[in-house]
C-alpha cells in the first residue's frame, strides 16, 4: 500500500487550523461581549468596544479619568508600561484589588467576563 505522506500532512494541518481557528474566534467573542458589559458598567456606549481607536480612549477614560492618556500606547517601550497600569486602574475604578489587576493583564478575556457579569460596580478613578 502507497500513501501520499503530503495529502495526510496537509489534512492534519488543515485541521489544527481550522480547531485553532474556532478557538481564537471564540475567544474575540467573548472579549467583545465582555468589553461592551463593562463599558455599558462604566456609563460608556456599549458599541464603543468595537470601534479601534475610540475603545481605547473609552478604556483610558473609564480607568484613569483622562481618555487622551490612550496616545501614550503609541510610545514604544512605554506602552508595555502604560497598558500594565491600566489594567491595574480599571481593576480599581471597579473596587477590586491589584491580583485581580494582574488577572486583567495576564488572563484579559477572563477577567474582563468576571468584571463584566460579576457583582462589580464601577465607582470610578481612583488615586
Amino acid at each position: 500500500m502507497d500513501y501520499n505522506y503530503d495529502a495526510v500532512y496537509a489534512a492534519v494541518g488543515t485541521g489544527i487550523l481550522t480547531v485553532y481557528t474556532i478557538i481564537v474566534l471564540a475567544i474575540t467573542v467573548l472579549t467583545i461581549i465582555a468589553c461592551w458589559k463593562v463599558f455599558t458598567k462604566a456609563g460608556k456606549p456599549g458599541w464603543a468596544c468595537i470601534v479601534p481607536f475610540y475603545s481605547q480612549y473609552c478604556l483610558f477614560d473609564i480607568a484613569w479619568g483622562n481618555g487622551w492618556l490612550f496616545l501614550l500606547s503609541f510610545v514604544p517601550c512605554v506602552n508595555f508600561v502604560i497598558m500594565i497600569m491600566l489594567y491595574l486602574k480599571l481593576a480599581k475604578a471597579f473596587g477590586k484589588g491589584t491580583g485581580f489587576g494582574l488577572g486583567l493583564v495576564f488572563l484579559n478575556a477572563i477577567f474582563m467576563l468576571i468584571l463584566g457579569f460579576g457583582d462589580a460596580q464601577y465607582i470610578g478613578p481612583q488615586e
